[in-house]
């Protein structure tokens, strides 16, 4: 479209002014275009035209919506976000680029306007009204206005531009009642999400407090009374430092991250209480020396099999087998380079066995042993995942041994 074209070609040369025009143009034949709202919004916001911006992104997010263009939603989404960083609504701006985050996690700019909105919190006092989040996801109907230069002016082209209304600070919702306050949480490999449904608490007067296994909440009711949550001990260890809290006028999310990656929670408590303090003492020790001082020997893992009398701990066997050799005298003959005499094949298999790794002998013996002597692996990264299934040689058949 000729509108579109010129707003683009103005945007690239910096002529704010011009591109705004040429945007606006192209909306009064396609209002509800969320790629020419997004534009609009880039010029006003470029233009340092915040508020404008903001209704512009606003609005390309209900279209986007409408629309279900997931590439169009993020675009507006992050408009969105930019808009509210000009605005100084840094809380707001947070919220925002978190769903961008979310939606498209390699958006090309979504790192550097994230860390600008850092930087700028960081420089506010901490019960600073503008760190707290007032918005949703899905802007409201009183967000989205009709943006334009001011009252009476005429553009280049003879349009007359109505005057843009300022979008108001929302203010915090009211607090949810105590009995009605619950929690939920979910999980991935590095993190568990929780979230305290809680409306109209305030940043500066709540307390959060995360600890290798417990959280707790508190803050103020408008009772007079004070709420208090407590998870104590948690389903396992995190990492208070890199644990990350959020008041949000809405709710409070709170990113645990585990101490153990890849661990995976059966519930947000655990059962058991938390280990003694000798336990407790113990886990603070380098791990390093800890190994050194531990007396306990590990215990070599049960792997899969089909045996009846349960699973085989093949660290142990393979363990037997070398000291039994050296007992009675066989490992002298898989010491010797010269084979002299026996059965060939015999003294091959030993001397391949005595010079193997751990984890080889180990996939020898179980590989051996669960194939019926069929099958001889020495890769334990494979062999350890199940079974090793019984492969007679072509032409013979397999067949199971009955008492």
């Amino acid at each position: 479209m000729e509108h579109a074209a010129r707003g683009k070609k103005a945007l690239e040369a910096k002529n704010y002014d011009e591109a705004i025009t040429a945007y606006s143009a192209a909306l009064k034949v396609s209002p509800t275009s969320p790629d020419y709202l997004i534009q609009r919004s880039t010029a006003y916001h470029r233009a340092k035209k915040y508020a404008e911006a903001l209704s512009d992104a606003n609005n390309a997010v209900l279209n986007a919506q409408a629309r279900a263009k997931r590439e169009l939603i993020v675009e507006a989404q992050f408009r969105r976000g930019c808009a509210y960083y000009g605005l100084e609504r840094y809380g707001d701006a947070e919220f925002v680029f978190g769903i961008v985050r979310r939606m498209q996690e390699k958006h090309k700019m979504i790192a550097t306007w994230e860390q600008f909105n850092k930087n700028a919190v960081a420089k506010l006092e901490p019960g600073d009204k503008r760190r707290v989040c007032n918005v949703e996801e899905t802007p409201k109907a009183e967000e989205v206005t009709a943006p334009a230069a001011s009252e009476g002016k005429t553009s280049s082209n003879g349009d007359t531009q109505k005057a843009t209304k300022v979008v108001a600070l929302p203010s915090a919702p009211p607090q949810t009642a105590p009995e009605k306050i619950r929690h939920e949480w979910y999980q991935n490999s590095e993190n568990v999400y929780f979230t305290l449904l809680a409306k109209g608490v305030l940043q500066d007067e709540a307390h959060i407090d995360i600890q290798e296994r417990s959280v707790s909440i508190s803050f103020p009711l408008a009772s007079g009374a004070t709420y208090d949550l407590t998870l104590e001990p948690l389903f396992a260890a995190v990492k208070p430092e890199a644990s990350i809290p959020r008041i949000l006028s809405t709710k409070i999310e709170i990113v645990l991250a585990k101490a153990t990656p890849g661990q995976k929670w059966n519930a947000l408590e655990s059962s058991e209480p938390i280990s003694s303090t000798k336990a407790d003492q113990s886990s603070k020790i380098d791990p390093v020396p800890r190994a050194v001082v531990t007396s306990d020997k590990p215990t070599g893992p049960a792997y899969p099999t089909s045996s009846k009398s349960g699973p085989k701990n093949w660290d142990k066997i393979t363990e037997d087998l070398r000291t039994g050799d050296k007992e009675d005298g066989k490992a002298g003959a898989a010491d010797d380079d010269d084979f002299e005499g026996g059965d060939e094949a015999d003294h091959f298999f030993k001397k391949l066995f005595k010079n193997a790794s751990p984890e080889a002998q180990r996939a020898m013996m179980k590989s051996y042993t669960e194939s019926n002597g069929t099958a001889l692996s020495t890769n334990w990264e494979e062999v350890k995942k199940g079974p090793v299934e019984t492969t007679p040689p072509d032409g013979m058949e397999a067949k199971a041994w009955k008492k």
